[in-house]
């Protein structure tokens, strides 16, 4: 497996420039980045087939689309086997609304990221899907007043 230390300067700027940029042709790509279009084909098949792009997204506007509301849920689950674990990950990953599934460490065993309509919306999907998981004890819940920053680009130079 290739890791950070394996890329050279250009590997970088190409993943820098494709995640911070629209989806673009591998002719602006090259342009951007400073070299011919084959070269700069090939590092990016290089850098895709070594996992480091693990998929090019399109972002919508959630608030265009009516989903205003950002809830961050503390989950504690009644007990802690891995049967336990992965009932509770597979029930979570098959709500829609539920954006990120973050095991934690500290008094809560997983941290979601929920969107939602409103808060009505997120009180029926709480009281009426969530809480009712059987590997479900307790949630402790946090609504965001709005993203100050929000990116998906990662620190890497």
């Amino acid at each position: 497996m290739a890791f950070l230390n394996d890329l050279d300067e250009t590997d970088l700027k190409i993943l820098d420039t494709i995640q911070r940029n629209p989806p673009m042709t591998t002719a602006e790509l090259a342009e951007h980045v400073g070299m011919s279009q084959s070269p700069c084909w090939r590092r990016l098949t290089r850098l895709k087939e070594e996992g480091y792009i693990v998929d090019q997204v399109t972002r919508l506007s959630a608030e265009r689309l009516g989903l205003r509301t950002n809830i961050f849920a503390n989950v504690k689950l009644s007990a802690h086997g891995q049967s336990n674990l992965n009932e509770f990950i597979e029930a979570v990953s098959r709500i829609p609304e539920v954006m990120e599934v973050h095991p934690t460490m500290g008094p809560f065993d997983f941290l979601l990221r929920i969107v939602t309509r409103d808060v009505e919306d997120y009180r029926e999907l709480a009281f009426g899907r969530l809480l009712t998981l059987p590997t479900v004890q307790e949630i402790n819940s946090t609504m965001s007043l709005g993203p100050v920053k929000m990116t998906t680009a990662l620190p890497i130079r």
